[in-house]
């Protein structure tokens, strides 16, 4: 009963933003997002009847209290539908940083989930595994199923799914991302979402944003797509800014980053446009033709960056690929 996975973490296109439901982690609205390879999470799980309680390490550090609380949501879903009563050995090594901004939730949670299942020999659909991943994080619904994915709202796992959205923009799609180290609070930014004065204007507005970005990927308009992820991540970040802990993420590197695209764009003619999610580092979405020399410039901004392509789903890996 041991299995190991490989997700790629995403990129926020149209973000989520608060939940409904903090328990199942039910979302207000629908989200869009794209899986950024080869940056990936590696999980290996073992339910194992000899352990007297589940012991789960990231990166060669054994979690506890809240993050390891996270990661039992994910298990004990499993556990519940594959009727086992097993402890739980999991170990999880991620390929790129964490926790500044760059979706190692969302991969984590994602293979947590994929080998989990798997693990426990349940035989499900990956919109299926999607659901248990969302417990961990919204966001890790759309790892699963990979490319870009759309994570439907709802409330229940018959709604509350991730599907992949196909369109052709998945060969020429390039990512620079650009490196701003900074600690953030994720988890805590969505649980006062509701309490910004522009939620409100955020959910009014929402869903034209989800249409137009629908439409753009299967037009293949990457102009419309990511031009309006730059938009959604201006109005994330008012929200998020706007809150009761008044979340500022940005750093003057962010900011030197955002100008810099827009430089390239209205001076150069270069199709790049920025995106953030919840913290100060910075996706640089451009085309195969253009992301060398987008990379150069973002590099001269003084960050570290990685170049990304579109990520496939979360998959099962060979038993010699184990961590353990």
């Amino acid at each position: 009963m041991k299995a190991t996975a490989k997700a790629h973490p995403i990129q926020g296109l149209v973000k989520y933003h608060g939940m409904r439901d903090e328990e199942e982690r039910y979302p207000y609205h629908d989200s869009i997002s794209v899986c950024t390879a080869p940056s990936y999470t590696k999980t290996t799980v073992e339910f194992d009847n000899s352990l007297d309680s589940d012991i789960f390490v990231v990166d060669g550090d054994e979690l506890t209290g809240r993050k390891a609380d996270r990661v039992r949501t994910v298990v004990s879903r499993v556990r519940e539908l594959a009727d086992i009563d097993s402890c739980v050995r999991l170990e999880s090594e991620n390929s790129f940083p964490s926790n500044v901004g760059l979706g190692s939730s969302s991969s984590g949670f994602a293979a947590a989930a994929m080998a989990s299942a798997e693990a426990a020999g349940l035989d499900l659909s990956r919109p299926d595994i999607s659901t248990i991943a969302r417990l961990g994080s919204s966001s890790a619904a759309r790892a699963v199923t990979g490319g870009f994915s759309d994570l439907h709202m709802g409330l229940n796992d018959y709604d509350c799914r991730s599907e992949r959205l196909e369109s052709p923009l998945e060969d020429d799609v390039r990512i620079v991302a650009g490196l701003v180290p900074a600690y953030k609070e994720t988890e805590e930014a969505h649980r006062e979402a509701a309490d910004s004065h522009m939620f409100e204007a955020r959910l009014a507005h929402i869903h034209d944003q989800l249409v137009e970005m629908r439409d753009a990927l299967r037009e293949g308009d990457f102009d419309r797509v990511f031009e309006t992820a730059e938009h959604d991540s201006l109005s994330l970040a008012a929200t998020t800014m706007t809150g009761p802990a008044g979340w500022v993420y940005w750093k003057p590197e962010t900011i030197k980053i955002f100008n810099e695209v827009r430089r390239l764009r209205e001076k150069e003619d270069v199709p790049v446009y920025f995106s953030t999610d919840t913290g100060a580092s910075v996706y640089v979405n451009t085309t195969a033709e253009h992301e060398e020399y987008v990379e150069e410039v973002i590099a001269d901004c003084g960050v570290e960056t990685m170049r990304w392509k579109v990520g496939g789903p979360a998959e099962i890996l060979p038993e010699s690929d184990a961590l353990f």
